[in-house]
């Protein structure tokens, strides 16, 4: 009996360590700071299991030719995902996908942006009208790497998740209007989001929406739209998703120019004591609205919106993206149980279509404009930061990469850095803030 105990000791023992060993590997398979409940080796795990699937219902020499392929095309991402930084969920960038060219869209979108005329009659006067003419005249004082680009050529979209794994950019909050609404100088972009997902999921990239001003844009279509969102993109692994303090695990929603709708129209939407709230429904989220004002803090807090970011990338155009300031908003959220995303930008030039808008110009200073932004950001202590942005060559805020271009245009470039410059000083303060995230909540 007394050997019988032992052995039975000893089994135990070995079974306790065993599940200590497996939970720690678990623990090391989950992706660095990540706020979701469902880890990527989870996600691997079920895409595995529906391989496994699809391998029922064929032969055998089909499944022979398809597991070598597969297996040589999993070992090459394995070896490309292992060059880059693991993604930071708590860094953000805005991303655009309106960008046209005859090869992939018959003809050029947004390269081709008009110069916009001041609204002083006299002052317009004084500078250039019309349209840029690509590929050499393009609409921005940077000109792209990747030349006058489609934002629905694979091979750009794949170019892009591998630059915002780079700068170890884990979520890309995308610029949207609802199917078949653009904006005034490009086409509906709807029906290629699940393209955006798929390459986004295979590089571990999570992708939040960024709902743009679109016509008639009102409380009710609100509504119709998130729903929209949620049903068709909200099971896709690389749809965004953040556990609230509560425990809930919701998608995020960025709302630009949200102050064009008033606090009581939101209110309607956002506010659970509505009738025909959207809190409580299949649809809930968390909605970040634009500060812009500093009056707009207290029509968020009454309208019901979860949080709020800056966006501007001119420390002083507005009182939200002016840097002195961060410190108090993040209070005010604080006080009030918002969520406070700052927006930092490597500078501002939009002369290319606004040629009259000097005064809003913010030079890079060779990356310090930036590092001072990100500096800032980290000394507010917020929830997420936003970068604005990825690929707006419009206004001259992208951290995508550029090079020099020589045409009758003349445009600005990175020199002497390299075109990666933005990426690796993204790179580097994602590491801070991660770091400096786990002793806050230590």
């Amino acid at each position: 009996m007394a050997r019988f105990r032992r052995k039975s000791c000893i089994t135990f023992i070995a079974l306790v360590l065993l599940v200590l060993i497996v939970t720690v590997v678990l623990k090391a398979l989950t992706p660095e700071d990540s706020p979701f409940g469902d880890p990527v080796g989870e996600e691997l795990f079920l895409e595995r299991r529906n391989d496994i699937q699809k391998k029922s219902d064929k032969t055998p020499d089909q499944i022979k030719m398809n597991d070598s392929a597969q297996s040589e095309r999993d070992a090459q991402l394995e070896a490309t995902l292992k060059k880059f930084p693991p993604p930071n969920y708590y860094l953000h960038a805005f991303y655009y996908a309106w960008y046209g060219n005859p090869k992939h869209d018959g003809k050029y979108i947004h390269w081709d942006h008009p110069q916009l005329p001041h609204w002083d009659f006299k002052v317009a006067q004084g500078y250039p009208q019309g349209r840029h003419s690509p590929p050499d005249d393009i609409g921005a004082n940077f000109y792209p790497s990747l030349g006058a680009y489609s934002s629905r050529d694979p091979s750009v979209i794949e170019a892009h998740m591998q630059q915002l794994r780079t700068a170890a950019i884990g979520v890309m909050a995308l610029s949207w209007y609802p199917p078949n609404m653009k904006d005034d100088n490009g086409e509906p972009m709807d029906d290629f989001v699940p393209l955006l997902l798929e390459v986004a999921h295979k590089y571990h990239i999570k992708v939040a929406f960024h709902i743009e001003p679109y016509k008639g844009r009102d409380e009710v279509n609100m509504f119709t739209n998130v729903k929209y969102v949620i049903e068709k993109y909200g099971e896709h692994p690389a749809f965004f998703k953040y556990r609230t303090n509560t425990g809930k695990l919701l998608p995020l929603f960025y709302v630009y120019d949200s102050y064009l709708m008033n606090s009581e129209q939101w209110a309607k939407l956002l506010k659970h004591t509505e009738s025909n709230s959207i809190r409580d429904t299949p649809y809930d989220a968390i909605f970040i609205a634009l500060l812009v004002e500093e009056k707009h803090k207290r029509d968020i807090l009454t309208a019901g919106f979860d949080g709020l970011y800056t966006y501007f990338a001119t420390n002083g155009f507005s009182y939200g993206s002016t840097q002195r300031n961060w410190d108090s908003i993040k209070s005010f959220c604080e006080d009030n149980n918002l969520i406070f995303i700052p927006s930092v930008g490597p500078g501002y030039i939009d002369t290319s279509i606004r040629p009259w808008n000097f005064q809003n110009t913010r030079n890079r200073i060779n990356g310090k404009y930036y590092e001072t932004s990100l500096s800032a950001a980290l000394e507010a202590r917020p929830d997420f930061i936003s970068i604005t942005s990825f690929n707006e060559w419009h206004e001259g805020t992208q951290i995508e990469m550029a090079v020099p271009k020589t045409s009758q245009t003349v445009y600005l470039d990175y020199l002497p850095n390299k075109p990666t410059i933005y990426l690796e000083i993204t790179r580097k303060w994602a590491a801070i803030f991660g770091g400096e995230r786990r002793k806050w909540q230590d």
